[in-house]
């Protein structure tokens, strides 16, 4: 594998993902901000942060399989939430629990960054994922 992930002892934890990735390899692969869009550009799950998430990740797995990557050769993971508050943070986390299995995400996962937003592109775009991984 191309990834190392780990949390060296004295960082703060638990938290659901590793502070650090150590990658090796040659090839970068950027998988640029997935949106709740199916492939007709059609929205999915309206106003629902989970099923959007859900959706964005696994169009970012797609990405990445386009590569020849996956979700294990994810250095790190970027997420923009609209109108963020912590009342939001069940509702996040339960978009990512709902696909881990199915798109192979590691657990804990890659270092990442949620970042909230006032708005994205469009106004029923709730959340976007960016990916960046490595390959050797």
């Amino acid at each position: 594998m191309a990834v190392q992930l780990l949390t060296p002892e004295g960082m703060f934890a638990p938290v659901p993902y590793h502070h650090v990735s150590i990658s090796t390899g040659a090839r970068h692969v950027h998988v640029a901000g997935q949106i709740a869009r199916d492939a007709e550009g059609n929205p999915v799950a309206p106003g629902d942060l989970a099923g959007q998430l859900a959706h964005a990740l696994r169009s970012t797995a797609r990405g990445l399989a386009g590569a020849g990557a996956t979700f294990a050769d994810v250095v790190r993971l970027r997420f923009f939430v609209t109108n963020w508050s912590p009342d939001k943070y069940d509702d996040f986390v339960a978009g990512i629990e709902r696909v881990v299995d199915e798109l192979g995400i590691p657990q804990p996962l890659p270092p990442l960054s949620a970042i909230g937003v006032d708005y994205l592109f469009e106004p029923d775009v709730l959340v976007e994922v960016e990916a960046y991984a490595v390959l050797d």
